[in-house]
């Protein structure tokens, strides 16, 4: 017998922790299977876009990022929120430039994930920017410490192969690319 989507009830709901980026949900969710209570938690918060910027002569605008989670620099591909209201591809153009001074000739869709649904109720859409030109620094925010790299796009797959990539929003950036084929590019 196939479940439905909705089988699961959420019963009662603590009032959430705002974050501001987040807000951190705590509530019971009744099983269908037998009714009982299981505590859950989830986050709820915006979209966010991802960004695999191409320059004129084909090197990847990567950036590599202090992040507090792992309390290491990364490397990665610009990205960030998607502010309410806002378009993804317009987000993405916005990030792209915020924080790397990088402007896009065309930006075309990858399509959309969910980054984790276990839980986030978000969405992550990634989109490929050609012939981007760099225009000046970047303006990254005020707590975002960024260094912009230019990679060459046949070095993208064994950073990915050496572990030198790790953000899995990066990975499956370009994992999209690959099945959007040569004909993306």
């Amino acid at each position: 017998m196939k479940r439905q989507p909705d089988a699961w009830k959420k019963g009662p709901e603590q009032e959430p922790l705002d974050f501001r980026i987040f807000k951190l949900r705590q509530l019971q969710a009744a099983d269908p299977r037998d009714g009982k209570l299981h505590p859950r938690v989830y986050l709820e918060c915006g979209d966010w876009v991802n960004v695999i910027p191409v320059t004129k002569s084909g090197e990847v605008v990567m950036i590599r990022q202090f992040r507090f989670g792992t309390w290491s620099l990364t490397l990665e591909i610009p990205g960030g929120m998607v502010d309410e209201g806002e378009d993804p591809a317009v987000a993405g153009a916005r990030e792209l430039e915020e924080e790397t001074g990088f402007r896009a000739g065309r930006l075309l869709s990858l399509g959309w994930c969910h980054p984790n649904p276990a839980i986030l109720t978000n969405r992550l859409h990634t989109f490929l920017a050609l012939d981007c030109e760099r225009l000046h620094a970047g303006a990254p925010d005020e707590a975002e410490d960024i260094e912009v790299t230019l990679v060459a796009r046949a070095q993208v797959e064994q950073l990915l192969r050496d572990g030198q990539i790790t953000h899995s929003a990066v990975i499956c950036a370009f994992f999209f690319e690959q099945l959007r084929g040569p004909g993306a590019r």
